[in-house]
């Protein structure tokens, strides 16, 4: 038993075993915006189920934050964390402010681009915008997530807030932000793309 503890460790120490990280960068439905304590957003739930897989967790995101912002980051987070797979969720502070799809499209396409060159296998989280900023708007806002993962060839969950956006129960009283009870929801529709991801890259 001696023997086969030190050979596991020694293959270990020549292989470099060590966990894989994944990063998120998102904005305040990443960050947990509301909920008092990250450790109750989404992502720490997801954390919690890929620790026995070895995989670690690395939340970047700010709320606020923009695909303008994040694409401005990535080239640092990358090189610092060295993930061996990314999360984008950003986007709908774009929407809010009423900034160009087709900007916002670019500084995706940037982003996973830049992280497929670092080695990371990359899943993109659609948004969607209120109806009041207009159909033509919001129609082309949620087009951006599927052109760009079509493009980059990248998973895509298509709308991170379904069966959570627009229900009652589930939204802070900000009418924006997913309550606590709506993280696991969320959770859950992350990590049936995820697995896949991480399942293809073993």
């Amino acid at each position: 038993m001696i023997r086969l503890t030190l050979l596991v460790v020694v293959l270990c120490a020549s292989l470099s075993c060590k966990a894989e990280t994944l990063l998120v960068v998102g904005d305040s439905i990443s960050a947990g915006y509301g909920l008092g304590q990250i450790d109750r957003g989404w992502v720490a739930l997801v954390e919690q189920q890929l620790k026995p897989r070895g995989i670690e967790v690395v939340n970047a995101s700010i709320s606020g934050d923009t695909t303008l912002g994040g694409s401005t980051r990535i080239d640092e987070l990358l090189e610092r964390v060295k993930p061996a797979f990314v999360i984008i969720e950003l986007g709908g502070n774009d929407g809010l402010r009423g900034l160009t799809p087709a900007r916002m499209e670019s500084n995706l396409i940037e982003m996973i681009e830049k992280s497929k060159a670092a080695k990371a296998r990359t899943l993109l989280l659609g948004m969607r915008i209120p109806p009041n900023y207009g159909k033509r708007y919001a129609d082309l806002f949620r087009q951006v997530y599927a052109r760009v993962a079509r493009q980059t060839k990248v998973a895509l969950v298509p709308f991170l807030l379904d069966g959570v956006g627009g229900v009652d129960g589930m939204i802070q009283a900000d009418g924006i932000h997913p309550n606590e009870k709506a993280q696991p929801i969320i959770a859950e529709q992350v990590m049936k793309a995820l697995i896949p991801i991480i399942q293809d890259s073993r």
